[in-house]
């Protein structure tokens, strides 16, 4: 076949398999199991074959001694030539970003009983074949294949090259999921693909954009040296950076004695930096791709963070004061026309510094107000009765509520009034608790008396009722997110929870005062209802040094364009949606 032929089966063998990702890693992991599979049982049968016909002394090759001789006769050539070897063990970095697909204790067992000695044998046999033929050597795995199972082998090794692209495909979005999750990366659609693995997921976006950038390499190096040149820098340098990694695990989590440290830190380096001071010398013949694709992505990831970190401080410290909210008193300076405004906030606490722009920019709002904090657990699904989290901000004058709505990750929160439905009935709900408390209550904000616990414990029964849908190695990284959104739901309590803990008595006065407010309710959502969300854009301060410009109001500034918007996310109903703009100046 010409190179031109090959190019073009490739690029349709790509395009092929990023089309398949949105059925999910498991289903695509079962399409292609059984070839893997087969290919490991071909190799391996193919290089004991090639062993025991050609040359059996080749097992000799497993004393350390050969290494020794073989840079001491070749020298520097040698050593160059381990830029090639390390084609030998590329895919094993892939491991690390599969153990969310998979379970740990699987991926050892394959990788240790089965897949590592079928590739000994298989690179065994392939040295066997050349003593005997050493002009094969360009070719020697394909000219190392006995005839009668050339083309069977051929097609076997093409679905298996597939997988290998599947892994590092897979790897890809579970990065880009961390990198959002903690902030570093533009907000991306992801969706999940499985009920049993948290980490199985699909990131549209990513998969395009990932096909693109494979078939433009595909396209234009042509040669698969180049394309292995630039393989194998990305693998080393991935090797290096899990390596200083490890380091501080141990230092830092595993507190390991620090004598085992330098030693695994020698051992480590002294193998890794061997490999990477050859793959220099092919940074030139391909080597330079991975870099740059690196230095785009740290550049990204650097800027979107910082702006993002910056944005949430701006968010943090100018929340409005209860005690200016209080001093507008029940109008909030105001004229309260009909309906009900929901103000979308990422804070679980406090009045966001959204609203007070909102209010003193505009002569009214709403006669009822919401503010709705919605927040994705990591479980399967929340029970409808459990979704809603509600509370009262101020007195009942104010007529001012908060709502953290919660998602698990196969949820939908379609575009369409049966949010708008759920919430006013969970607030309904909460209204005709709180009247049936208030006799006994201080106050009537009584729902901030209760303690965390409370909403902590109803945070963590929804882990535990979940976990018949999520792998028991993902509960790790479940607590940790977990802790995050109880500490923010200090003081919600769940109307549905408070109902099955309240028996009082209510006398004519407070059923009257009930039933006015929730008919005010009705009348509102009869009106209409607005949903309200903040637009701030980042700029960089007059005087900022050219790179901070550069970097905030060009970089930033795009990326915040393209990316997937709050009320996209969100599913926002586009013919009730109110964008405030505010102006942040880092």
């Amino acid at each position: 076949m010409s190179g031109d032929i090959v190019v073009l089966v490739a690029i349709v063998i790509l395009i092929g398999l990023f089309s398949m990702q949105h059925y999910g890693t498991d289903k695509v992991g079962w399409l292609f199991a059984p070839i893997v599979l087969i290919w490991f049982l071909f190799i391996g049968a193919t290089g004991m074959y090639n062993i025991c016909k050609y040359d059996t002394s080749v097992l000799k090759a497993f004393s350390p001694t050969y290494i020794y001789l073989y840079f001491k006769r070749r020298g520097r050539d040698g050593w160059i030539s381990l830029g090639g070897i390390l084609l030998s063990i590329t895919g094993t970095e892939a491991l690390y970003a599969d153990i969310a697909y998979f379970p740990l204790l699987a991926i050892q067992l394959a990788f240790t009983f089965f897949v590592f000695p079928c590739l000994l044998l298989a690179y065994c046999g392939q040295a066997a074949y050349l003593v005997i033929h050493k002009e094969h050597y360009q070719d020697a795995f394909y000219a190392s294949i006995p005839d009668s199972v050339y083309w069977p082998m051929f097609i076997v090794a093409t679905g298996a090259a597939i997988v290998g692209s599947q892994a590092t495909i897979s790897g890809t979005y579970s990065i880009v999921k961390q990198a959002v999750a903690h902030g570093c990366f533009p907000r991306v659609k992801i969706v999940h693909t499985s009920k049993k693995f948290l980490g199985q997921i699909y990131c549209p976006d990513i998969n395009w954009i990932l096909m693109l950038g494979c078939i433009a390499v595909t396209a234009s190096f042509k040669k698969q040296s180049q394309i292995g040149n630039a393989y194998g820098t990305a693998v080393v340098l991935v090797m290096l950076v899990t390596t200083l990694l490890m380091v501080l695990i141990m230092l830092l989590v595993w507190h390991c004695h620090w004598i085992l440290v330098l030693i695994f830190t020698f051992l480590s380096f002294f193998v890794e930096l061997s490999y990477f001071s050859a793959v220099i010398f092919k940074i030139d013949e391909g080597g330079w791709v991975p870099l740059i694709i690196a230095a785009i992505s740290l550049l990204v990831m650097s800027v979107w963070h910082y702006a993002t970190v910056k944005k949430y401080e701006f968010e943090m410290h100018s929340k409005v004061s209860m005690s200016w909210i209080l001093g507008l008193g029940p109008s909030l300076g105001l004229v309260r026309v009909p309906g009900i405004g929901l103000v979308y906030t990422e804070l679980a606490s406090g009045v966001p510094h959204i609203f007070s722009h909102f209010i003193t920019n505009l002569p009214a709002i709403h006669s009822v107000v919401v503010f709705v904090c919605v927040k994705y657990l990591p479980v399967y699904t929340v029970p409808e009765e459990e979704r809603f989290l509600v509370k009262r901000i101020g007195p009942k004058t104010f007529r001012m509520f908060r709502c953290v709505a919660r998602y698990g990750y196969k949820d939908l929160h379609k575009k369409d009034d049966d949010f708008e439905n759920k919430l006013l009935t969970k607030l309904s709900s909460f209204i005709r608790i709180e009247t049936m408390m208030e006799p006994t209550s201080n106050s009537s904000t009584y729902s901030s008396t209760y303690s965390v616990n409370h909403t902590q414990d109803s945070t963590v029964d929804l882990i535990h009722n979940n976990n018949n849908h999520n792998h028991n190695n993902n509960m790790d990284m479940f607590s940790s997110m977990v802790d995050y959104t109880v500490s923010t739901l200090d003081t919600i309590v769940s109307a549905e929870s408070l109902h099955n803990t309240v028996s009082f008595s209510q006398d004519n006065t407070v059923e009257e005062e009930e039933t006015d407010e929730l008919e005010f309710l009705k009348t509102c959502k009869e009106s209409g209802v607005v949903h309200i969300m903040g637009n701030t854009v980042v700029k960089a301060r007059t005087g900022s040094w050219l790179p901070k410009k550069i970097a905030i109001d060009y970089v930033y500034a795009f990326l915040a364009k393209i990316c997937r918007a709050n009320s996209v996310i969100l599913h926002v109903p586009h013919e009730t949606l109110l964008n405030v703009g505010q102006v942040f100046y880092v």
